[in-house]
């Protein structure tokens, strides 16, 4: 009995269907970074663009914290790379479930990869294939609702003033607690002797060396310096603690 295949419209509604929450979920963090982002002092338009053109939005927040008079370009360049490098290791793990995908299909559709498209595809990727229909529902509900959200925000920054008054400039802060939060997830066969560390230790390590370093810079040089030498200390510390492979899968 063959099997069939379901449209691309039936690919398209269950990409929507699992984004929607997401995108949802995205619309008032892009509204608190467009209100941030007006009181440091950018346009509604050029917020909206930053958005539009970069989507990203832990890199969007960082270089709001750090956005200053004159503008430090290296340490906003630097800062975005080094935070968005992990981009590089999701189209690798993602390429090779996109085996129909044409080439421009992979270079438009990769342009909207975040992590929730990329998980979302790796999870449709176990049972079904990700087609071009899914890929794109996925990947393009998400920037509609972030760039909307983001100009929103903008709009009411101008209007309210300084959100630092409502405490909303502790978004920053919160996306990447958040976001360290989410790191401290352990499942039981993840639990592997690496240096006599298990898998929380090793989570551990890169978050705490990350903190420490960026705290330790902060005092000492100030902003923005802090986001970049908290970015690299992470990445050593995830170096370091990284599990060793066996001398069996060595060979």
């Amino acid at each position: 009995m063959t099997e069939t295949r379901p449209s691309a419209r039936a690919d398209a509604l269950a990409g929507v269907r699992a984004i929607l929450p997401v995108a949802i979920a995205a619309v008032p963090i892009a509204a608190l970074f467009g209100a941030l982002a007006v009181a440091k002092g950018l346009s509604v338009l050029e917020t909206t663009l930053m958005s539009l053109i970069v989507f990203a939005g832990g890199a969007q927040f960082a270089a709001v914290e750090i956005w200053s008079w004159p503008v430090p370009v290296f340490a906003l360049v630097a800062s975005t790379l080094l935070i968005n490098s992990r981009h590089v290791l999701m189209g690798i793990s993602l390429a090779p479930k996109l085996r129909g995908f044409s080439r421009r299909q992979i270079l438009g559709g990769f342009y909207f990869l975040t992590d929730e498209s990329w998980s979302l595809a790796e999870a449709r990727a176990l049972h079904h294939p990700v087609t071009p229909a899914f890929w794109f529902a996925v990947s393009t509900v998400l920037p509609f609702a972030w760039v909307s959200a983001t100009f929103l925000g903008a709009i009411a920054g101008t209007l309210l003033g300084d959100p630092a008054r409502f405490g909303a400039d502790f978004a920053f802060t919160a996306l990447f607690v958040g976001l360290i939060a989410g790191f401290w997830k352990v499942r039981n066969r993840d639990i592997l002797l690496a240096r006599k560390l298990p898998a929380a230790g090793r989570s551990l390590i890169p978050i705490l060396a990350s903190g420490i370093v960026a705290a330790i810079v902060y005092v000492l040089a100030g902003p923005p310096w802090h986001v970049l030498a908290g970015a690299l200390a992470g990445i050593v510390g995830a170096y370091i603690a990284a599990p060793a492979l066996p001398k069996d899968a060595a060979s």
